[in-house]
């Protein structure tokens, strides 16, 4: 596959100017209004892709912009379906476009969704891992777009949890649309670096005919972004994803989805706490049908564990750039059921099934943490090949 590949740079706005505000890529119309003017464009979007306090898609029709299409991934445009049930498509009720689902019944734009498209704007906020899904509809954005030449516009944002690397690494018998590549849970990447390293590993899943084809990408860089950066979101990328606090906490609990135990869903404080009838704590709560989460794990069971709703920045110094495994340590370890606390799930989000294995047998987390440094290490050298901005303010 041949790839077109534009990085459009400012130089007014360097990417290491840390004393400036971040901007990201959306906001800089400047750099890619001209190849949006006068064309057929589709937005990969929802509502978390805002701009100045709207959303990218109001952004670009006030601009006269002609937007034909929104594509949406998990969760729908509203940002309100659960995680995991398939989204309908819609039709806009203030817009002339149709809004097409790409999760679901499909993942991935068909030839009949591009043919009024001539230009493809993906424009997400993401958090950065690896079973957040928002990457796996990236990439298959970037197949359709190469499939059936269209164009790609990248407009690149913050990643929350761009600052480090952590994790077990998925192995290939487990990819599923929780985790499609070999990489760890947390990546320390942002959509368009990542995108980068789609392209440059191969990793695009591409039919004999179509590696022949061309990708014309596009990415519009954030401006004085860095990797030591700690950006703050101020929308919620997803229904359960409400605050930093529980953004910071994401990588570290993510993986209790695969176990018998509640994270909050259903509550207030999702993401930021655990829980399951049989544990004896002080702590509780009772998960309940809201939006974003309609049937709840343990839904109406009075739930028993840990509370840990706490300032962001005292996540941060709690993990201090790591993956927090004393949470699903403990949880396992307390856990009275042990022959049912993980289910079918676990292993692919962890991405192996040894991470399992090792818990079952007791090891500690500095030995499941030893496991995971040569692939680490391996890992950061391809990464350190696919970016595109600093590691650190310097």
């Amino acid at each position: 596959m041949q790839v077109i590949f534009f990085l459009i740079c400012s130089i007014i706005l360097p990417f290491f100017a840390q004393a400036e505000s971040i901007i990201n890529g959306d906001a800089r119309f400047e750099l890619y209004e001209s190849q949006i003017s006068n064309k057929r464009v589709a937005v990969f979007a929802n509502n978390s892709s805002q701009v100045n306090g709207q959303n990218i898609v109001d952004f670009l029709s006030k601009k006269q912009i002609n937007i034909v299409k929104v594509f949406t991934p998990e969760h729908g445009f509203n940002v309100e379906a659960d995680a995991g049930f398939a989204v309908t498509n819609q039709n806009s009720t203030n817009t002339k476009f149709k809004i097409v689902s790409l999760y679901g019944k499909k993942d991935k734009p068909t030839k009949n969704d591009l043919a009024d498209v001539d230009v493809i704007i993906f424009d997400i906020q993401d958090v950065g891992v690896r079973y957040y899904t928002y990457i796996s509809s990236l990439q298959k954005i970037m197949e359709a777009a190469s499939e059936y030449n269209k164009q790609l516009i990248i407009l690149d944002r913050a990643n929350p949890n761009g600052f480090y690397i952590d994790g077990p690494i998925l192995e290939p018998k487990y990819k599923s649309f929780v985790g499609m590549q070999a990489i760890p849970i947390v990546y320390g990447m942002t959509i368009g670096e990542y995108a980068r390293m789609l392209v440059g590993e191969e990793w695009l899943d591409l039919s004999p005919k179509n590696k022949s084809h061309q990708l014309k990408l596009t990415i519009i860089p954030v401006a004085n972004y860095t990797h030591a950066s700690k950006y703050q979101l101020t929308d919620k990328p997803s229904p359960n994803l409400p605050n930093m606090t529980a953004i910071y906490l994401y990588p570290s609990l993510g993986w209790f989805e695969g176990t018998q135990l509640s994270i909050g869903r259903g509550t207030s404080t999702p993401f930021q706490v655990i829980g399951h009838p049989d544990y004896k704590t002080d702590f509780s709560f009772t998960p309940h049908p809201m939006s974003g989460a309609t049937n709840p794990p343990l839904n109406g069971k009075l739930c028993y564990g840990w509370d840990l709703q706490m300032p962001a920045d005292e996540v941060l110094e709690q993990t201090d750039g790591k993956i927090n495994l004393k949470y699903l340590l403990r949880a396992y370890k307390e856990f009275p059921d042990k022959a049912h606390f993980f289910t079918n799930f676990f292993d692919k989000l962890a991405g192996n099934d040894s991470l399992k294995q090792q818990i079952i047998a007791g090891k500690t987390e500095s030995e499941i943490r030893s496991s995971w440094q040569p692939g680490l290490k391996k890992f950061a050298v391809i990464r350190n090949k696919y970016l595109l901005y600093p590691e650190n303010d310097e």
